[in-house]
């Protein structure tokens, strides 16, 4: 479903990312692992089209990432999704339903609201919302579009343990999905995902999760 050739990228003097190879097959659940600035959100942006590639080729579902073609099999979750706080966790999904091509499914929309535990919440302005309330929207939003292809950049940042597992329980429950999901959590990496890829030095090696943690656990990465 992501396939990423000899991707290369810098910043001025500084090569972030080395001739980077990945392959993420169909409904396989993949984490994105790496040390602070090791190149993650790099490699994020340059896979969504966000940042010029300047060498090397990415393909999303069999589409070029520099086509729009892909949009339609690929949704993403910042780490900070914009919300509007002064709409309510409903309108939001509305408005943001609303951006789609095939209009608003209301019935889609208490669908995806109860699967993250929020219909009950639907009527409140979002400014009232938890931090782990507002991470569950924004994973609504991006499951209302039904894609096939989930990119996610450190779902679980600065929630609480109850929040982190209730995202968690919401990913384990999807099916016929593929997700790349950044974060440093390894605990949850072993709890939901089927392979690791590792970036150190800007060279990317992919594991299993079992391999993952035998090779790099001695190393002190895997904790």
């Amino acid at each position: 479903m992501i396939e990423i050739k000899g991707l290369s990228q810098s910043y001025k003097s500084k090569q972030v990312l080395k001739d980077i190879h990945l392959t993420i097959e169909k409904n396989e659940y993949c984490a994105l692992v790496g040390r602070n600035g090791a190149g993650k959100s790099t490699l994020i942006r340059s896979i969504l089209g966000l940042q010029p590639v300047k060498k090397g080729t990415i393909t999303l579902g069999g589409y070029p990432n520099k086509k729009s073609d892909w949009k339609k099999i690929v949704s993403y979750l910042p780490e900070k999704f914009h919300l509007y706080p002064h709409l309510t966790g409903e309108e939001n999904m509305r408005f943001f339903a609303s951006l789609g091509t095939d209009g608003i499914d209301d019935r889609k929309i208490e669908e995806k609201l109860k699967l993250v535990s929020l219909w009950e919440d639907r009527h409140q302005q979002v400014k009232s919302y938890s931090k782990g309330m507002l991470q569950r929207l924004g994973l609504c939003v991006m499951l209302y579009y039904d894609t096939e292809v989930l990119i996610l950049d450190e779902p679980t940042s600065g929630l609480d343990p109850l929040g982190r597992e209730e995202i968690l329980q919401i990913l384990k429950s999807l099916s016929g999905k593929t997700i790349f999901m950044a974060s440093h959590h390894m605990d949850e990496i072993k709890q939901i995902c089927t392979h690791v890829a590792f970036l150190e030095d800007g060279r990317m090696t992919k594991y299993t999760v079992d391999g993952f943690m035998e090779e790099h656990l001695k190393r002190g990465v895997a904790k």
